[in-house]
């Protein structure tokens, strides 16, 4: 049987059009099909013989750089072929971020400059929050700081207008990708793939390669249990809290064996170990099957999320010293950069993988 690719020796290829690099190597892929076990992805490959844009979109955000197929893979450099799979489809999925995102651009600002731009943000909502505490005011707590109705002006808009950007964005995937009606069935195969993060056990549940090269590890899976598990807990944290306040006339503080603490001290230290897995195996992992040119986003990303966590429990740790004030701007600042930041930094790769489990749902049924 005859292979017959175009290949492409343009160093700069993946870069300049990863959506075409992307489809030379599923195309070699597709007739290889050694790695049809490893996960999502090469099933949903073996399905088709022609990739379109959008075919190469969905499977970018299907995979989870677990990389296992480099490392089993025997057309890798020196070999003319040169496939680096992990990195071709990691340049595609984050093409297609950035060009979903809107306004358009910022996206491509932060995984380029993530690090200065969250560190810059970060600081500047931490002296506002400073600058909002030395007003005259009252309250319990934290609200002594900052009082509820002033933190719900800034957070409400701050929580639902970005949310609205990436539903902007999550529509031009679903629309790209050919995506249809979603059914209850496709959500409840995309949550518990999403649950369990299947696609980052190696195809046997023996873990990835993501960190320890030809061993295959859990590691990774393990830490991005955390810290998804973590940020969910967090957010369950918050929104008990709104409900005590508003359905049962029961503003804060709240003591330790309330509904907030219960959920929040537990997501925190959560959230906190996984960043700091997450930044470990990072550390570890070879850039060159990550995604070219996106370091500084996708460090800053985990550091933002792991300072959101640290700061929250050092915060109540904390609570009443005199450092209450300035860990409560620190803390607060670093979530209100996690929410204007969701659109456009790695944040949004939950809600786009997601997308794409629910359109493999979609396309496994037909």
């Amino acid at each position: 049987m005859s292979l017959d690719v175009t290949l492409q020796t343009d160093p700069g290829a993946i870069s300049s059009d990863p959506v075409a690099e992307a489809r030379r190597q599923v195309e070699i892929c597709n007739a290889c099909r050694y790695c049809e076990g490893f996960c999502a992805v090469f099933p949903a490959i073996t399905r088709q013989k022609v990739f379109a844009d959008g075919d190469i979109t969905q499977l970018a955000n299907l995979c989870h750089n677990c990389r296992g197929c480099y490392y089993a893979c025997q057309y890798t450099a020196p070999h003319a072929f040169d496939l680096n799979l992990p990195a071709a489809l990691g340049a595609a999925r984050a093409e297609s971020w950035e060009r979903f995102a809107w306004p358009g651009g910022l996206a491509a600002l932060f995984q380029r400059r993530g690090t200065a731009l969250a560190a810059a943000l970060v600081l500047a909502c931490a002296l506002m929050f400073l600058a909002v505490a030395a007003l005259p005011g009252g309250g319990e707590g934290f609200y002594a700081y900052l009082g509820h109705g002033a933190m719900v002006l800034i957070f409400l808009p701050a929580f639902l207008l970005p949310l609205a950007a990436l539903g902007i964005g999550l529509r031009r995937y679903w629309s790209e990708t050919g995506g249809g009606a979603v059914t209850l069935a496709d959500i409840g195969a995309a949550a518990r793939s999403a649950a369990t993060l299947g696609n980052l056990g190696g195809g046997q549940g023996q873990g990835c390669n993501f960190e320890a090269e030809e061993r295959f590890s859990d590691e990774r899976r393990m830490a991005h249990h955390a810290v998804m598990w973590g940020f969910l807990l967090c957010f369950a944290s918050t929104v008990s809290g709104t409900i005590l306040h508003y359905a049962f006339a029961s503003p804060a503080p709240y003591g330790f064996f309330s509904a907030p603490k219960l959920l929040g001290v537990p997501g925190g230290v959560l959230l906190t170990l996984g960043c700091a897995g997450m930044l470990v195996l990072k550390g570890k992992a070879d850039p060159a099957l990550g995604t070219p040119g996106r370091a500084s986003g996708e460090w800053a990303f985990v550091w933002l999320l792991g300072g959101v966590g640290l700061s929250g429990l050092l915060l109540y740790g904390l609570r009443e010293s005199v450092l209450t004030g300035p860990l409560l701007a620190l803390h607060l600042g670093s979530v209100l950069t996690l929410f204007l930041l969701t659109p456009y930094s790695k944040m949004a790769h939950g809600f786009y993988r997601f997308a794409a489990l629910l359109r493999e749902a979609q396309a496994g049924r037909r």
